[in-house]
């Protein structure tokens, strides 16, 4: 029985999905002015590996991840760069997708635009404004927040308290035009010179928080299964998406609220872009195996900080070498095994409940983890064995490749050595034998450079290409 930890509730409560065996679900995606760094990767990671075991669970996913592609930022970018905002926009979207492949992310089932649906924020809007949630004031549209009974709850804050901070915050200019200080805009008045569409209230664009709103009920309905996002987005953002879309259709909006810890550096501070202390995924990955990257941001509970360090970056790498270690020397054992039926496969089978029973409390990836250790311990020792049996070894093989691709861990197929390759592997062998060794280590470190990592056992030479 597999139970979330409900930001709303603030308990772990059973999953049970809207539509039997399917699920909706909507996690906000990035502000497409710069590339990704690892704070929003940690985030795209978290929901990509709970997406995954719902997958591996049974059900049906639907999964929409948005780009906010206008907003300050994006305009502020659009005029450092001399572009217009959707040229900004399809820079950091076609980036967007080059970087979260690298990490073996899966593509959602949609990816909306914000301006691609600004006919469905009008009309959003206009109803909210219909109902009393919403007032024009000078071009700009704000939404009555204290209208709302039920707002703060989500973020666990009191109302009051939430006046007085947007106090603090605001410019004078916005705070004539408010009714109340912890209203926000929906729609925006264009300045000169920036990206604008018409309105019933004139020339602007809209606010950030209208966006989600639109998009997820959009594609997923007006109550749907799990929304996430980052821990940073409890408030006001999604806040402010829950009171605009239950005053709008009456219905509750979202089951199950789910927000992953944060990405923290030195002295423990948030990573963000904000703060300038932020590490672009874009270039991390030229200089960090994508796949160490992936396992490093998967394998911390979504809930709980992530400290990054190049220490914690050389753990990541270290175990992920190990788990594939396991894999690559039984895989070679296949070749010869000739071994008798035995009782591997109801130790797997062991295992693998354990992993379920561990990923069932709220995708507690970290005590998976160690059932997948278990089945590495397993992998080594029948490995090791001087007889082993087929369908034994690839039971252990595939559970590896099930369990371990909920993390985002790729394993190498089985690789047929090309002639050149093989030849000299096996004239290394004979050098070896010859106690020839400044040939044979000047053959293993030109197939090292060429990829292949030689692997010296007593059952043999075996062999796994790096990465």
């Amino acid at each position: 029985m597999l139970k979330i930890f409900n930001t709303l509730t603030r308990q772990k409560e059973e999953f049970k999905s809207i539509v039997p065996n399917e699920v909706h679900m909507y996690v906000c995606g990035p502000t497409v002015y710069n590339y990704i760094h690892i704070g929003n990767a940690r985030s795209i990671v978290a929901f990509d590996t709970v997406r995954r075991y719902l997958e591996y669970l049974g059900y049906k996913v639907t999964f929409v991840s948005n780009f906010t592609d206008v907003d300050d930022k994006m305009i502020k970018e659009a005029k450092r760069e001399n572009i217009t905002v959707p040229e900004v926009a399809d820079k950091f979207i076609k980036a967007f997708y080059e970087d979260v492949a690298k990490l073996n992310v899966q593509k959602a089932t949609i990816n909306p635009r914000a301006t691609d649906n600004i006919k469905e924020i009008i009309d959003f809007i206009s109803d909210l404004i219909d109902k009393g949630y919403a007032y024009e004031s000078q071009g700009d549209v704000f939404y009555r927040a204290r209208k709302f009974k039920h707002y703060g709850e989500l973020s666990d804050q009191n109302i009051d308290q939430l006046v007085q901070g947007a106090s603090e915050h605001i410019g004078e200019a916005e705070f004539d035009k408010k009714q109340d200080p912890v209203d926000f805009a929906l729609w925006k008045k264009a300045k000169p010179g920036e990206i604008k569409w018409d309105s019933p209230w004139g020339e602007g664009r809209p606010g950030w928080h209208i966006e989600c709103s639109v998009m997820s009920t959009k594609y997923l309905g007006d109550t749907f299964d799990i929304h996430g996002g980052g821990q940073d987005l409890e408030f006001p953002h999604h806040e402010n998406e829950l009171a605009q879309s239950e005053a709008k259709t009456g219905k509750k909006f979202v089951n199950y609220w789910m927000h992953n810890g944060f990405v923290t550096v030195e002295n423990n501070e948030k990573m963000s872009k904000s703060l300038g202390n932020f590490v672009t995924v874009h270039d991390l990955v030229t200089k960090v195996d994508p796949q160490v990257l992936r396992f490093f941001l998967s394998s911390t509970h979504y809930r709980r900080p992530l400290e990054y360090s190049q220490s914690n970056l050389q753990k990541a790498a270290d175990n992920l070498e190990k788990i594939k270690t396991a894999y690559n020397n039984l895989q070679f054992r296949l070749d010869d095994a000739k071994g008798d039926p035995d009782n591997i496969k109801d130790q797997v089978a062991i295992i693998s409940d354990k992993f379920k029973t561990a990923m069932n409390d709220d995708f507690n990836v970290q005590n998976g983890l160690t059932e997948i250790f278990e089945l590495v311990s397993l992998a080594n020792n029948y490995s090791s064995e001087k007889e082993i049996n087929a369908d034994s070894a690839k039971a252990i093989l595939d559970e590896l490749v099930l369990l371990g691709g909920i993390l985002g861990i790729k394993f190498d197929e089985k690789q047929d050595l090309s002639s050149e390759i093989q030849a000299m592997v096996d004239k290394r062998d004979q050098a070896r034998a010859d106690k020839d060794f400044a040939t044979s280590d000047q053959l293993r470190d030109k197939l090292k450079e060429m990829g292949v990592i030689l692997e010296d056992t007593p059952q043999g030479t075996r062999w796994h290409i790096n990465g």
